[in-house]
Parts: structure tokens; C-alpha cells; sequence
């Protein structure tokens, strides 16, 4: 009976995983076959990567696609780091009458959809983009602030610091340590698995941010990679081989990022979890 259910179980974990890893590797073969070929459904290699290549740094402006999406996920993790970090801290290790209702109001800012916000959040942008074209519209730092820190990354910071030692607390300001001494000195190297996972869920999420740059950014020079391929997708005769190009290049360093933190990344949920 146990080995008939440990072949049930294997079974069906292996048909998860076919599944889950099968659009990848089909968009791997896809990159090497026409657009004629990838939409009647080939699922073998062919031979044209290199053209596919060439077609798409030649007549695609995805270089500096691929730039403004790096530098709004790399300024965006940090501040998300930083100021979440900065707060799930302070929530936690500070006392206060009034903590847990302010916090609780923060929790209850997740229940709201972006797209509630979208149309005031495009007003203020556009209320100081004369006086401040550097966040205004048409500014990466449009895309950045308002997603500089959620809600969402506070409770993680707050959930992962109930497992951190009050005790190193205490003995950094017995040693003299000020409150961010003790902040950047003992507690950020401390949780540096939390750290971890809310960058790779950070990064993930700023790259593949697509509703907010769409609207906020007008420039094609502004352009993110999403919006690429998004306006590759919506030509009238798509070339899909050049496309699914384009995305295995835009998947890249997500999947880099995950893969150099994945250890970290398991680590630092599980530390929320149980938390």
C-alpha cells in the first residue's frame, strides 16, 4: 500500500513539474524556428537563433529597454529593502499604544487593487512634473516610487524580526550603539536570508511590473522591457521567433537573481512562516 501510494505521489509531482517546465522549454526550441514555425506548433529546434538574434538587436531597440528595467528594479529593491526593512523593525521591536492599529491599517491598504489607486496616483505624478521632472510623468521615477515599499514586504520584515533575538538588541545599546547602529551593525546582518527573499521578490516584481509604466511612461525611450514585447506581440504580423526571443532575454536575470539566491530565498521564507 505505502508503494503504491509513493507512486501515486511521484507520479503526479512529475506530471506538476512536465507542466510547469514545459512552456519554458518550449519557448527555448521556439527561439531557434521561424514565426511560421512557432505558430503551427514545432516542437523540435531548428536553425534560426541566429537570425532570430540578429533580427532582434538590428530592428529592436531592446537594449535600452532592458537598461531602464534594470535600473528601476535594482533602485526599487533597495529602497523596498531598506524603508521595509526600516519599518517591519521598528513594528516590532518598538512598543507603542498606538503600533498595532496603525499597522492594521496598513494591512487593510493590501485589500485595495492598484488600479483603484492608478488614476490619483497619475494626478499627483502629473501635478509636479514641471516642478519636478526627475519623479514626474515620463520619469523612470515615477515607476519607482510608488512601489518603493508596500505593505506586503513591512508584514514580511515585521513576521521574519519576531525571530530575531531581542537579546543583540539590548547588549548593541548597552555597548553604546544609537537605535540605527543597532539597525545596520547587528540587525541587517543578522536577517540577511530575509534580506534575501525580499529581493529576489522585489526584483521579480519591479521587472515584470507592466500596468504602471504603461501608463506613466509616454517616451519609447522610456520604455520598459514589458512594454516591449508587448508592443512586439501587438504588430500586425508579430514575428514570434523574434518575440520569443525577446523573452527568453527579458527572463534572464530574474531567473539569474532567483537562482544565485534560492538557498537564501527558502530560508527567509520559512523564517516568515514561522514567524
Amino acid at each position: 500500500m505505502k508503494n503504491v501510494k509513493k507512486i501515486f505521489i511521484y507520479t503526479f509531482l512529475s506530471l506538476a513539474a512536465i507542466v510547469s517546465i514545459f512552456p519554458f522549454l518550449w519557448m527555448l526550441v521556439s527561439i531557434t524556428n521561424k514565426s511560421v514555425d512557432v505558430t503551427q506548433g514545432r516542437l523540435l529546434p531548428g536553425t534560426h537563433l541566429i537570425e532570430n538574434m540578429k533580427t532582434l538587436f538590428t530592428t529592436i531597440d531592446i537594449v535600452p529597454a532592458l537598461i531602464n528595467s534594470t535600473i528601476i528594479a535594482v533602485i526599487t529593491t533597495v529602497l523596498t529593502l531598506l524603508l521595509a526593512s526600516l519599518a517591519g523593525y521598528g513594528f516590532e521591536i518598538h512598543r507603542s499604544k498606538g503600533k498595532d492599529i496603525v499597522f492594521n491599517i496598513l494591512l487593510l491598504s493590501m485589500m485595495i487593487p492598484f488600479a483603484a489607486i492608478m488614476i490619483p496616483l497619475y494626478r499627483m505624478f502629473g501635478s509636479i512634473s514641471d516642478s519636478a521632472p526627475l519623479i514626474g510623468i515620463d520619469s523612470l521615477g515615477a515607476v519607482i516610487l510608488p512601489t518603493a515599499t508596500t505593505a506586503f514586504f513591512i508584514f514580511f520584515f515585521r513576521q521574519n524580526t519576531k525571530m530575531f533575538p531581542r537579546d543583540l538588541v539590548e547588549a548593541g545599546r548597552i555597548d553604546g550603539l544609537s537605535e540605527l547602529g543597532v539597525f545596520f551593525r547587528i540587525y541587517m546582518p543578522t536577517m540577511k536570508t530575509t534580506y534575501a527573499a525580499a529581493a529576489i521578490i522585489s526584483f521579480m516584481n519591479s521587472w515584470n511590473n507592466y500596468l504602471w509604466p504603461l501608463v506613466i511612461l509616454q517616451s519609447p525611450e522610456k520604455r520598459t522591457i514589458p512594454l516591449l514585447i508587448s508592443n512586439l506581440g501587438s504588430s500586425y504580423s508579430p514575428d514570434y521567433g523574434v518575440i520569443m526571443s525577446a523573452i527568453v532575454i527579458a527572463t534572464l536575470p530574474t531567473a539569474l537573481v532567483f537562482f544565485l539566491m534560492q538557498k537564501h530565498f527558502v530560508a527567509g521564507m520559512m523564517g516568515s512562516v514561522k514567524g
